[in-house]
């Protein structure tokens, strides 16, 4: 029997299947509210320490 080479196989089949369920779990989630908004009210504050500037004419 020759091998036509002509065909995929089903590994591939499989791992692009599992890509499509994959990303339609994820548009479900983000289209239908069920991700988390991010919270609009974060504050940062960082606070670095004082540095003063080396005296001038060191020589």
């Amino acid at each position: 029997m020759a091998d036509n080479g002509g065909g995929s196989t089903p590994v591939l089949a499989f791992i692009v299947g599992a890509l499509v369920v994959v990303v339609a779990a994820i548009a479900f989630f983000m289209y239908s509210g069920g991700a988390p908004a991010p919270d609009a009210g974060v504050d940062i504050n960082v606070k670095a320490p004082d540095i003063s500037a080396p005296a001038a004419g060191g020589g």
